[in-house]
């Protein structure tokens, strides 16, 4: 029997009663399904993306807290970070006055006048430039524009005096200045280092506790986005598959109905289908009906009973079921015809050789 279904897998020519507008309002709402869709699946990516990169342990103990509470004892956490620096600055502030209060602080008191002293080459050889009265100004500033940590003063007070000794002769006198001051510069420096290092200590285990609250908090968030998107899915998928099938109804709705002939022609192609695609047919059969038993030791499927919807799914899943099937069988047919050949060359390649032995 001669398979009738369409060849090109759609709705013939002249079948179809569609109008223009009502396919662009169809086209419109399935882009509204499929643009629904993606939102979910990168809300979901984010979701996997976030849990396949934590590395927290399940054993640990938690205490999970909102991102807004997070963020808030991070700004408290940075506040008084910020007054305990500031209150080492303010101590650091007694090796400053006694370092610019010695003998040999002179020099190093302002900036540099290049132009009074004639140092043309200066800045061809000092990138940067430091004195005490700049230092000083910085940690006086209150506009927020001063220092934010006592060691970015301990590096301008050594950027004083190695410029003046990279600029200076060795046997200048500014030269035996800058290397005096720098020596008592940094046995006081090793005096007041360890509370700098407590302070440091301090604010990398803050850092830490800070890093793991916004984990925790992340994670409650993305515990609550997957939660939601469970309810959300549990609603959608129903709506979107009741959508579907009144676009399905619609365009079929639009289409002839299935001939007597096209039934008959279905039914004898069913006979050609694997046990796995019976089974899809059966599942199309009960869509419509959900009284249809699909697992009965014997099934009858009655083409005059189902609805033309049902027939329209048929007919198109048989279609692609057989041709799916023929070029199975072509791309094998195929491969066997090579493997003959194959052989059949490799014979003859043989033949030949033994012929030229017994010519020799």
């Amino acid at each position: 029997m001669t398979e009738s279904v369409p060849e090109s897998g759609h709705i013939p020519a002249g079948e179809s009663k569609i109008l223009p507008v009502e396919a662009e309002t169809i086209k419109q709402r399935v882009e509204e399904v499929v643009q629904w869709v993606d939102s979910l699946e990168h809300k979901l990516t984010q979701v996997e993306n976030f849990y396949s990169t934590i590395a927290v342990s399940n054993s640990s103990p938690r205490h999970v807290v909102g991102i807004r509470k997070v963020q808030q004892e991070a700004a408290r956490r940075e506040a008084v970070a910020a007054k305990r620096m500031h209150d080492l600055m303010r101590q650091f502030g007694t090796i400053f006055r006694q370092i610019t209060q010695h003998k040999c602080a002179w020099p190093f008191m302002h900036p540099v006048d290049v132009e009074s002293l004639g140092l043309d080459d200066y800045y061809e050889v000092i990138d940067e430039p430091m004195d005490f009265s700049t230092i000083k100004n910085q940690m006086e500033a209150k506009d927020g524009t001063g220092y934010k940590h006592v060691m970015q003063i301990y590096a301008d007070m050594r950027l004083v005096f190695e410029n003046a000794m990279k600029y200076n002769e060795d046997a200048s006198d500014v030269y035996s200045m800058a290397k005096t001051l720098l020596q008592k510069f940094e046995e006081k420096w090793a005096h007041f280092l360890p509370k700098v290092q407590e302070e440091e200590k301090i604010r990398e285990e803050e850092e830490k506790q800070a890093a793991m609250e916004a984990l925790l908090a992340k994670e409650a968030s993305h515990t609550k986005t997957t939660r939601d998107l469970s309810n959300e899915l549990s609603v959608q998928i129903c709506n979107v598959n009741d959508e579907l099938e009144k676009l399905r109804n619609v365009v079929v709705g639009r289409c002839r109905k299935i001939t007597s002939e096209e039934k008959r022609n279905i039914g004898f192609a069913l006979l050609k289908l694997s046990t796995d695609e019976l089974q899809k047919v059966l599942g199309i059969v009960a869509q419509a009906d959900p009284r249809f038993q699909t697992r009965a030791e014997e099934v009858t499927i009655e083409m005059d009973v189902l609805d033309e919807p049902t027939l329209w799914r048929l007919k198109f899943f048989v279609k692609d079921a057989l041709e799916n099937a023929k070029k199975k069988e072509e791309t094998i047919r195929t491969k066997q015809n090579n493997e003959v050949s194959n052989k059949r060359n490799a014979v003859n390649k043989l033949t030949e050789r033994r012929t030229k032995r017994t010519c020799l």
